[in-house]
């Protein structure tokens, strides 16, 4: 789909790529990404000027190679970059990158690539482009990041101290490009057990032939009482952790064993190998020069790819493509076992299935016992919407769902579809009775890695920007505000899950109001009544006029976090963007950012929350860990910078007309509103 045009991409010199392979016509994400890059797929012969396209040494490259020689036209090789999709190509994953080389193919060792004249020749000492790398590589091992990344993190890993032999492909191009075979592979094997006298070896299968698509070297018959076949999805990273030794090949994880610390003993001649990282069988005599990780790493990720952001349709680099496929992975990992959800509203399904339904359909049922039933017998999980969840409900199993808290531009309680959604398997965020998923990531969130907290920061500083609250609504132009030390009153539904949870002595609008003015006597109150309640959705009526010198109807939040002092509140989410804007909050209720050292809390933490995280570190946990974001633009799981981007250009679907028709309804019937929400 094609989203919003690279702004580059029209200044990008263009160049006619003849191509003679279907895939080239057939794959839309291919055929984008070149087109960034420069070059208009045509069919044909080439004339002065134009390049052939083929993919990598394919069986059809020959006919792309075929022409080039009658036609002395140049090659383009075009090769799926490392950090590729959550499932195999063959599987109908599209790219997130492409290798576009001029040279040779980045795996054949017979020329040099231009990854290898990179490697090879390039200074690679610019100080912010090795940090770069470095914080790269931290983020893919944190976010558990390979080529290929259907990982199922619940499975059981072997016991440490095992020697990991990384099994390919049969007939890969990489393998045949390095000379090898299944003779190849058999002593590799043995190398293994005989260098390592005793230990396990565990034999990594690829993740193709899991799928089905390709067989591989190595079989069960090639199992023993030291070797172990290991047809498990388990994370490669994982493995590399516990790993003693790593053998390869020509595998991309030979690659990633270097990046984990590990000195591979490598019996093709990839692209990594030759440059001081490896121990090589077969050494390629060219190859002289001592690289660290960080300039491998620099080289064959950020400097040679080309990236694609799916989002905003344009290239990009390297770190976008680790925030989409971070979010990608999540979505696999948490989805792919399928979930049954109880009692969901009609108008609820379609974004629940956007969320949490893209690997596996969510069934819905409204009986609990049926949905529980149907949840053991296909190994999934069970969803609630969180305040529909009853003591009936097996707690072991509960995936408890409520909005984010960068929600949506209208009302949920208007049906806008929401653009975040959260999914608790412990508690929720609002109820500060027991433990949230909320509150562990808000307590490690301390021990959070500087990349994380600066990506944190600008979040932050994107937000106060663009002036978005969560559901960005009301009149920017505020009434006259009178002069003096202004304190923010935000109004709440007085039946809200989190006051009912959160709060104890002071439950009500007005009660908050008067503990307000009687603390506060020469202060100038603004009240803001909750918009569920102004459009009559949500109970919370309240003449504030005793207490409060101004009742700011309409109004939008952020505009009026700007004009005041400070804020109390109950539990409202509008202390938290209060916060983020350095305005002091005191809270009455116990909220989910209450407690942590970063408000005045006039009832008792829960003794959990003991941590102090800085404000990025809240904010990380809050808006980054613990939510999950659904771009409708490109239908797809996005980071929350994407969101925010689209709330701010107003780049968002319309709501269905359905569900506008259904919102109007609701205005005329407001009393029965708890029928639709």
């Amino acid at each position: 789909m094609r989203i919003n045009s690279d702004p580059e991409a029209a200044d990008t010199p263009r160049r006619r790529l003849f191509v003679y392979n279907g895939g080239f016509l057939t794959q839309k994400r291919i055929r984008r990404i070149l087109q960034l890059s420069g070059y208009d797929i045509k069919l044909g012969k080439p004339k002065s000027g134009d390049m052939i396209g083929i993919w990598g040494q394919s069986p059809t490259s020959h006919r792309g190679q075929a022409v080039a020689r009658h036609t002395d036209a140049p090659i383009l090789r075009v090769e799926d970059a490392f950090l590729r999709s959550i499932h195999p190509g063959r599987s109908g994953d599209p790219a997130l990158g492409l290798f576009l080389d001029q040279r040779a193919v980045h795996f054949d060792p017979s020329r040099p690539s231009d990854l290898e004249l990179l490697l090879s020749s390039h200074p690679l000492d610019d100080a912010a482009l090795l940090n770069r790398a470095r914080t790269a590589i931290e983020r893919i091992k944190a976010a558990d990041l390979s080529k290929y990344n259907a990982h199922d993190p619940d499975l059981p890993l072997p016991p440490p101290g095992y020697v990991l032999v990384i099994d390919q492909t049969k007939n890969d191009a990489s393998v045949t490009a390095s000379g090898a075979n299944r003779a190849r592979f058999a002593e590799m094997l043995v190398f293994a057990q005989e260098e390592h006298p005793g230990a396990q070896i565990i034999i990594k299968t690829h993740p193709e032939t899991l799928a089905g698509h390709r067989p591989g070297y190595y079989s069960a018959s090639d199992s023993s009482r030291r070797v172990c076949l290991l047809t498990d999805p388990i994370s490669p990273w994982a493995l590399m952790d516990g790993a003693i030794a790593v053998y390869t090949v020509s595998s991309q994880l030979g690659f990633e064993a270097i990046l984990a610390g590990h000195k591979p003993r490598v019996f093709g001649q990839p692209f990594y190998a030759g440059w001081g990282l490896t121990a090589d069988e077969a050494p390629v005599d060219r190859r002289q020069r001592k690289l660290t990780r960080a300039q491998l790493f620099a080289a064959a990720m950020i400097l040679y790819p080309k990236w694609y952001d799916p989002y905003r349709d344009q290239l990009c680099e390297l770190e976008t493509v680790i925030d989409t496929l971070e979010v990608k992975a999540r979505s696999w990992r948490e989805d792919s076992k399928g979930h049954v959800a109880i009692g969901m509203r009609l108008w609820k399904r379609a974004p629940l299935q956007g969320f949490f339904g893209r690997h596996k359909k969510i069934r819905f049922e409204n009986d609990p016992a049926k949905a529980t039933e149907l949840a053991a017998k296909t190994n999934a999980s069970v969803m609630v919407w969180a305040n529909k969840e009853t003591a009936e409900m097996n707690q072991t199993l509960i995936l408890r769902v409520e909005d984010g808290f960068l929600r949506s531009k209208g009302l949920g309680a208007s049906l806008n579809a929401p653009l975040s959604l959260v999914c608790d398997d412990l508690g929720i965020y609002y109820d500060p009775n027991r433990d949230s998923r909320l509150e562990q990531l808000i307590a490690v969130s301390p021990n959070l890695p500087e990349p994380a907290i600066l990506r944190s920061e600008r979040l932050i500083q994107s937000l106060k920007r663009a002036k978005l609250s969560k559901y960005n609504v009301g009149n920017t132009d505020l009434p006259d505000l009178p002069k003096g030390h202004r304190i923010l009153v935000p109004g709440q539904v007085e039946d809200d899950a989190s006051i009912l949870k959160g709060c104890c002595e002071i439950t009500t609008n007005i009660a908050l109001l008067k503990r307000c003015r009687s603390e506060n006597p020469d202060a100038i109150i603004i009240y803001k009544p909750h918009p569920d309640v102004e459009q009559g959705l949500r109970n919370g009526q309240t003449d504030a006029a005793e207490y409060a010198d101004v009742t700011a109807k309409n109004s939008n939040s952020i505009s009026l976090i700007d004009a005041v002092d400070e804020i109390w509140t109950m539990t409202s989410l509008l202390g938290f963007e209060a916060l983020l804007r350095d305005k002091p909050v005191t809270c009455l209720g116990m909220p989910f950012y209450a407690g942590w050292g970063l408000t005045t809390d006039l009832v008792t933490a829960p003794d959990r929350r003991c941590a102090k995280p800085t404000l990025a570190e809240l904010t990380h946990a809050c808006l980054i860990g613990y939510p999950r974001y659904h771009d409708p633009v490109s239908n797809l799981p996005c980071p929350v910078e994407v969101i925010i981007e689209r709330l701010q250009n107003s780049s968002l679907p319309k709501q269905r007309a359905s569900l506008q028709i259904l919102a109007k309804l609701q205005g005329l019937f407001a009393s029965y509103a708890h029928i639709w929400r």
